[in-house]
């Protein structure tokens, strides 16, 4: 839960920098759409903690999608459930173990959005922090915020700055760029 908590401070924090993002290669609500679901998380998880690791992440995943518009709230449901869903019923979550569901988590938002690594969308994220959370968690939220940086150079290939074509070069990606802070979030819960 305190993963939760962190994440929903940090996008309370960031989400007038995630909608400028959003303003120039999407519809201009990334920020407040994820500032109102993670806000709604926080509430569902203190009314009614759940009992394990995996509970909590399909807690919120179902908070996600319920509150979230647009493609946030599929995609970070998704994250969420699939991890939480791959923990299942342990009460205690080694790094290692927590590496292994959050894989599954991100591959579920790969099958879920069509995309991959190179489409400038929060895979480019994801992809490596999954990859490195293998080594620490330091290691994954430092992955995560390349992955970010890295998408400014690149043409969408997915999602709604695809219809810009060309015009998306230049541009860092908002959920790319909110995936990292879900990152930073977790390796400060962890430390």
């Amino acid at each position: 839960m305190r993963w939760l908590a962190l994440a929903a401070a940090a996008v309370d924090r960031e989400a007038d920098r995630l909608t400028e993002l959003d303003s120039a290669i999407g519809d201009a609500d990334h920020g407040a759409n994820l500032k109102r679901g993670f806000a709604a998380v926080t509430a569902v998880l203190e009314k009614e903690p759940p009992p394990t690791p995996g509970a909590v992440l399909l807690a919120a995943g179902r908070q996600l999608i319920s509150t979230v518009g647009g493609a946030s709230g599929p995609l970070y449901g998704t994250l969420l459930r699939r991890t939480g869903k791959e923990l299942g019923d342990e009460p205690a979550v080694s790094r290692a173990r927590f590496a292994e569901a959050l894989d599954a988590g991100v591959s579920a938002v790969a099958r879920l959005g069509g995309a991959q690594a190179g489409d400038k969308t929060m895979l480019d994220a994801l992809l490596p922090a999954a990859e490195a959370l293998g080594e620490s968690f330091g290691a994954a939220r430092e992955a995560a915020e390349r992955g970010a940086l890295a998408t400014v150079p690149l043409r969408a290939r997915k999602g709604r700055a695809s219809y810009l074509g060309e015009r998306s070069v230049g541009h860092q990606d908002p959920g790319a760029t909110s995936s990292a802070l879900l990152m930073a979030a977790l390796d400060e819960a962890a430390a």
